[in-house]
């Protein structure tokens, strides 16, 4: 694998991972319509004061907030690959495996919701995310 690639291929697995956040965030929005023709307050989605929500609405709800936790690091890791010119073989890698162990921890989330596979996503996105983050490392010491 040659270890320079080429610099826009890095911003490849962001589009994905910004596109799982839009699917996320229309998901919760057609959840929580649904949960008010269901009978709902509204006005619960000014404060969250009143009867919970549904289950589904909540898991929609998390799942969107998650979105927007962990891949932080993610987009800023990738864009530092991109600023130091060091989008690598090994960094592409590294970034499609975080993506794909999102799209597990997404598709459990948003389907049967089952924690222990959910987790399994989840860990591997940690590690990809690790392994990134440890090449940049390396990449900003090696240059000091």
């Amino acid at each position: 694998m040659p270890e320079v690639a080429n610099q826009m291929h890095i911003f490849l697995p962001m589009l994905v991972v910004v596109l799982i956040t839009f699917v996320a965030f229309f998901r919760m929005g057609a959840a929580r319509a649904r949960a008010i023709k269901e009978g709902q307050d509204p006005n619960f989605y000014r404060a969250h004061l009143g009867p919970p929500e549904p289950e589904y609405a909540t898991a929609a709800t998390r799942h969107y907030g998650n979105l927007l936790e962990m891949p932080t690091l993610f987009y800023a890791g990738c864009l530092t690959a991109f600023v130091l010119g060091a989008v690598s073989g090994w960094v592409l890698i590294f970034a499609w495996g975080y993506v794909a162990g999102r799209i597990v921890q997404s598709a459990v989330h948003m389907t049967y919701n089952n924690p222990a596979h959910r987790g399994i996503g989840f860990v591997l996105s940690v590690l990809f995310m690790l392994a990134l983050w440890i090449d940049l490392a390396l990449e900003i010491f090696s240059r000091m």
